[in-house]
C-alpha cells in the first residue's frame, strides 16, 4: 500500500488500521539478545569442532577415545579372570603328558582359541617403543575393534605355530596403533597370554594394499603381524609390522596383566 505524502507545515496524517505498528523497544531488545546468544552458541560450537579436529590430528579422536578407555577398564577385569595353565585337573594331566614347553604352549593356544568369542579379552599387548599397553580382544569386526586391538580369528594365537596377527585403529577408539609407523627393526613387542609370555622383535615394516592377504602366510619361523590403516584417516592402504618370535615362556600363574 502506498503511503500518503504531505508537505512541510501540514499535519502529519494519522496511522490507519492498515499500517503496520511500529516495533516496541522491548521487542527490539529481545531480538538483539537472542541474536547475541545465537552468535555465542555458534562461536562456541565452532571452537569445539576445531578443538576436536586438532586433537584428532595430533593425538586421537577424543570422544571415542574416552569410550575405549572405559571399555579397556572392563577388559582388564575379564583378562584377569581367564584361566591359566593350571586350569582343570584334566588339563594338568594333558600338559604333564606333553613332551616340552613348546608343545604345551601350542596345546594351550589352540584350547583358548576354541573358547574365545568375538570381543572377549584375550591378551595384553605391550610395545615399549611407542608406549602402548592394551588389552587385545578376539576378533577384528567393527564392534571388536571398538573395544581394543583384535586378533585375526583366521590366524593362530601366540604359542601355536604360524603367524599370529593383530589389527588396531590409528585415530579412533583409543588409537592403539597410532604410532606403529615409528617402530624400527629390533624393537621389542611383548604379548602376555594367560598361558605364556611371548617376545617378538620387529624385522621390518611395509605399506600394502588392503587385499594383500599374503602378509598372513606362515613362514619358516613363528611371527606376529600388526596391521592398521595407512595413512591415518584413510583406509586406502595398510601398514604392516612384521615381528619374529624371539622368546616364549610358559606361565604358571595365569595372570596376563602388565
Amino acid at each position: 500500500m502506498r503511503r500518503p505524502s504531505w508537505r512541510r507545515g501540514e499535519a502529519v496524517p494519522r496511522r490507519t488500521r492498515h499500517d503496520p505498528p511500529p516495533p516496541r523497544r522491548d521487542d527490539v531488545g529481545l531480538a538483539r539478545r537472542a541474536l547475541r546468544r545465537a552468535s555465542t552458541v555458534l562461536l562456541l560450537s565452532g571452537a569445539l569442532v576445531l578443538a576436536d579436529v586438532g586433537l584428532t590430528v595430533v593425538w586421537q579422536e577424543p570422544v571415542t577415545g574416552v569410550i575405549a578407555l572405559l571399555r579397556q577398564g572392563g577388559l582388564e577385569d575379564e583378562l584377569e579372570r581367564l584361566p591359566g595353565p593350571d586350569g582343570s585337573a584334566l588339563q594338568r594331566r594333558v600338559l604333564a603328558s606333553l613332551g616340552d614347553d613348546p608343545e604345551r604352549l601350542a596345546f594351550l593356544a589352540r584350547r583358548l582359541k576354541r573358547e574365545q568369542g568375538h570381543g572377549d579379552a584375550t591378551a595384553r599387548l605391550r610395545i615399549p617403543r611407542i608406549g602402548a599397553s592394551d588389552v587385545v580382544v578376539w576378533g577384528t569386526d567393527a564392534g571388536d575393534l571398538r573395544r581394543g586391538p583384535g586378533f585375526y580369528p583366521s590366524q593362530p594365537l601366540p604359542g601355536a605355530p604360524g603367524t599370529a596377527a593383530i589389527a588396531g585403529h590409528r585415530t579412533t577408539y583409543g588409537a592403539p596403533f597410532r604410532r606403529i609407523d615409528r617402530l624400527r627393526a629390533d624393537d621389542a613387542i611383548h604379548v602376555d597370554m594367560p598361558y605364556g609370555r611371548f617376545t617378538y622383535r620387529v624385522t621390518h615394516l611395509r605399506s600394502v594394499e588392503p587385499s594383500a592377504v599374503w602378509v598372513l602366510r606362515r613362514r619358516a619361523y613363528d611371527q606376529l603381524v600388526l596391521s592398521a590403516c595407512d595413512p591415518p584417516f584413510s583406509a586406502a592402504r595398510r601398514i604392516i609390522v612384521f615381528a619374529r618370535l624371539e622368546r616364549a615362556t610358559l606361565r604358571a600363574d595365569g595372570a596376563a596383566s602388565g
